[in-house]
């Protein structure tokens, strides 16, 4: 996407024209249109060799809709077939399997071409994934699904697969990447931001060291992954530097992209001019497969290593367009959650599994998560065709879920008529105690309430209000265990609760239960008394967590900024409401406001819970600011760790904006004790932390794909961003001891994947009353995936260690009638694959094999 910026040749209005030109415009543009400046070849430059990549960059969504995109698919690709005719050379690159697919489907006779260029080796499929992602903000899983779908289709229509991972255009890139791409076959990335200016690397080509110790060879790509012009000027650029790099051999990327085109006429009359000045590299059409060969052949070459994430560009990227990112993670939960149930379904209790269904959807999701999207960097007609997508999604999911334990349901005997039943599934391989929420009809003629478990203990609950104001419905909130990966019924009769007292309570400003005591301050601000340690959660000199407004006049990228730290305001003026007071939950609903925004916040306090509830309503009226939630935590020399796609990685307190998935935890010293907090939430990915202030941040109000160095008319009408309503829910664990410690990566999975519950009508039935289906021994060994293969019906298990701890963990596949033991290393992902048939487990790939 973002080949302008304040380092490049083009103005923005060239860089816009020449954005809106198609291929045929652009195959005839003359060299040096745009520029006029040239230079002779740096001293050194005979002694390089350019490896000259043919390439068109395709946002197939950023300033033009999707449905645009095909079709600038389609034109590159005639265009890059029309080059190879014309010079026997020349050679092409392409990525994302969607492409390609769209080509097969729409184009059968062009795929052929393609595919027997991709024989000869002159075009190139790289990547290996579904699209060019961003790469901080999809879960782990996704990224698996990235590649497997991708590959599969690589392997489909050309009989093999990509072996370079490539995400040229992406804003950074997750420190666990090296481990998912090879295993998916891929052992070299290219990437180019962030760049020189944005991360400091040892040189551009090195081993990338995830912390799992895998190592992948990466190639930093300098200058661009577009040269439209090829004048020269980048590529002696590139040459004057090369005494900075180990190798003698570089990429350098020649065509117009971003909206397509690649390589013109022009360029290539340009390349054949270069490779005959005095004093210039050697220059040859190439691919990367062929650098990366001539590069490992050099046995001499002594490469650094690399352990960290490649960030940052563009970090108000983590916290644009909200309801991109809700939508996206809660589309992944309930895809991840519906292939669990079907799979043990499909195996034990005759459930449907759709398999098209749920691929289909996955791809969607996959397409969404293209950078530009994912990001909230496109244009405003684009949020809309996401909102569809996640809503084909979210559908097909939920579809999915709920005929599968509807089906196993009506095979669970709930025969009292004078009686109401649930039946509850627990879609993690370990026991779960939760609140189970449901609307009965419950009217006045009622005396009293029991609920029970299938033995007939009595189980805590509550009565609340009910979400419609027409009827007898009212919500019944009970406090249960459900199984590992399994199931149990509840009964809702007459008669008395049995219900032991309990410690929470709701008063004016506060909230109490056994382990805290929660107070709110006039204008909303929210201190936590830990009643076991004697001592307050957030520090003494500081206010308590509050929402601040911060001063945020960046373009929709943020480009150049490191830290969003200017408070110009918070939300205040509380008007506090008792919503629930007991005997089970204790609620108050903290109303603030600022400026013509309006948030309100559900506290909840749940007996013999150490976690804090809150169900965070914002309406957002502001422009040109951030909404950050601050939890100054009362702790020396903290340290931040935040979730990535499966895995973990520390950072720096040092106020710079970074990306995270579900949790952030901060921990330190604390009387001689280690003592933190962590905060999960279920829609956000950006975060900072400044000593001992950890902050998410909430929403931001940037106009749409606004770009430097444009400055907004604010006396003109514009898309503003992430305006009116949004909501999402958090969850503050604070703890003794570290967070591997506390199983956070557990109950942020309990967290983003409840319990499924759905309610039971009065019919016999032959199955238990509860049951498991799958189980694992060790709380850093969580299976994050349980789904058929592709191709057939063996089953594939997904596990990660979650905790960075080598560990020995036992799966117990009850549904299977089988087990599994094995060895993790630290955050280490394990693919296991059950033969349907004979039942034996093997260890595979990414890719299933």
């Amino acid at each position: 996407m973002n080949n302008y910026n304040r380092k490049s040749s083009l103005t923005r209005r060239q860089f816009i024209n020449r954005t809106a030109l198609g291929t045929a415009a652009l195959a005839v543009a003359p060299a040096g249109a745009l520029f006029a400046r040239q230079t002779s070849w740096p001293e050194n430059a005979k002694d390089l060799t350019f490896h000259m990549i043919g390439h068109a960059h395709i946002d197939p969504v950023w300033l033009w809709p999707w449905t645009e995109g095909v079709s600038i698919v389609h034109s590159t690709f005639q265009s890059a077939l029309d080059r190879m005719n014309e010079n026997p050379d020349f050679c092409f690159i392409s990525s994302s399997a969607q492409f390609y697919h769209w080509v097969a489907e729409n184009d059968p006779e062009m795929m052929a071409k393609i595919k027997k260029r991709v024989e000869e080796g002159r075009w190139c499929i790289m990547g290996g994934w579904w699209v060019e992602p961003d790469v901080n903000i999809p879960s782990g899983e996704a990224m698996v699904r990235q590649g497997l779908y991708g590959q599969q289709t690589f392997q489909k229509l050309f009989g093999r697969k990509a072996t370079i991972g490539f995400n040229p255009d992406s804003f950074g890139h997750t420190s666990t990447l090296p481990q998912i791409i090879k295993k998916q076959g891929m052992d070299k990335y290219m990437f180019m931001r962030p760049g020189p200016h944005e991360k400091t690397l040892p040189t551009d080509l090195f081993w990338w060291q995830g912390a799992d110790g895998t190592k992948v060879l990466t190639y930093r790509i300098q200058e661009s992954y577009n040269d439209t012009t090829l004048n020269g000027d980048r590529m002696k650029r590139v040459a004057g530097k090369a005494t900075e790099q180990p190798m003698k051999d570089f990429m350098y990327f020649f065509g117009a992209g971003d909206h397509g085109g690649g390589p013109t006429k022009e360029n290539m009359k340009t390349i054949t001019k270069f490779q005959t000045e005095q004093g210039a590299p050697v220059i040859k059409y190439s691919t990367p497969e062929r650098y990366f060969k001539k590069i490992e052949s050099d046995k001499n070459l002594n490469l650094p290593t690399v352990n960290d994430d490649l960030q940052h560009h563009a970090v108000g990227c983590y916290t644009a367009e909200s309801e991109i990112k809700k939508g996206n993670r809660h589309s992944e939960a309930a895809l991840v959650t519906a292939e669990k149930i079907v799979t043990i379904g499909a195996k034990a209790w005759g459930a449907k599994y759709p398999k098209n269904e749920l691929t289909t959807a996955w791809q969607r999701v996959l397409f969404l998560q293209f950078h530009d999207s994912m990001a909230g960097t496109s244009l405003v007609e684009h949020s809309q065709a996401a909102r569809e997508g996640y809503g084909f999604a979210l559908d097909t999911a939920h579809q999915a879920t709920t005929m599968a334990v509807q089906k196993l349901e009506w095979q669970i005997a709930a025969e009292d008529p004078e009686s109401q039943y649930l039946v509850v599934f627990n879609p993690h391989a370990w026991e779960v105690e939760e609140n189970i929420e449901y609307d009965f009809n419950w009217g006045t003629m009622h005396k009293g309430s029991r609920v029970e478990d299938e033995t007939g203990n009595p189980l805590p609950h509550q009565w609340t209000a009910g979400s419609t104001e027409t009827g007898s419905r009212r919500k019944l909130i009970v406090r249960a265990k459900i199984p590992a990966m399994g199931y149990r019924q509840f009964r809702l009769h007459d008669g008395d609760s049995g219900m032991a007292p309990t410690q929470v309570k709701a008063e004016e400003n506060r909230l109490e239960n056994e382990f805290y005591r929660l107070s709110f301050s006039s204008d909303g601000t929210l201190s936590i008394f830990d009643k076991e340690r004697g001592k307050e959660v957030f520090a003494g000199g500081q206010t308590g967590c509050r929402a601040l407004i911060i001063d945020d006049p960046s373009d929709t990228w943020s480009h150049d900024i490191k830290t969003f730290d200017k408070v110009i305001g918070h939300f205040e003026r509380a008007d506090i409401k008792i919503l629930e007071n007991g005997p089970l939950r204790a609620t108050l609903r903290v109303s603030t406001i600022y400026g013509n925004s309006a948030l309100t916040i559900d506290w909840s306090v749940v007996a013999g819970s150490r976690h804090i509830d809150a169900k965070v309503t914002l309406n957002w009226h502001e422009h040109l600011k951030m909404l950050k939630f601050s939890f100054p935590v009362d702790s020396e020399n903290p340290v931040p760790t935040y979730e990535t796609p499966y895995g973990h990685i520390v950072r720096e307190a040092n106020g710079n904006e970074d990306p995270g998935q579900c949790w952030i935890d901060i921990a330190g010293a604390q009387g001689g004790k280690l003592f933190g907090l962590s905060v999960l939430n279920d829609a956000k990915y950006g975060y900072s932390v400044h000593g001992n202030d950890l902050r998410i941040s909430v929403a931001r109000a940037a106009v749409y794909a606004h770009h430097n160095p444009k400055v907004l008319d604010m006396n003109a009408e514009h898309y503003w961003m992430d305006q009116g309503i949004q909501t999402f829910r958090m969850k503050l664990v604070p703890h003794t001891g570290s967070w591997k410690e506390n199983n956070i990566a557990r109950i942020t999975e309990e967290f983003m994947a409840p319990a499924v519950v759905l309610y039971q009508g009065i019919h016999s039935g032959k199955l238990p009353k509860s049951g498991s289906f799958l189980s694992c021994d060790k709380p850093n060994v969580i299976v994050t995936s349980l789904k058929q293969a592709e191709g057939n019906d063996d089953i594939i298990i997904r596990c990660v260690e979650t905790s960075g701890i080598a560990t020995d963990a036992k799966l117990d596949l009850k549904f299977a009638g089988t087990q599994w033991d094995g060895s993790f290393g630290p955050c280490e992902i394990k693919t296991l694959r059950m033969n349907s048939k004979s039942k034996q487990i093997k260890e595979v790939n990414l890719l299933e094999s």
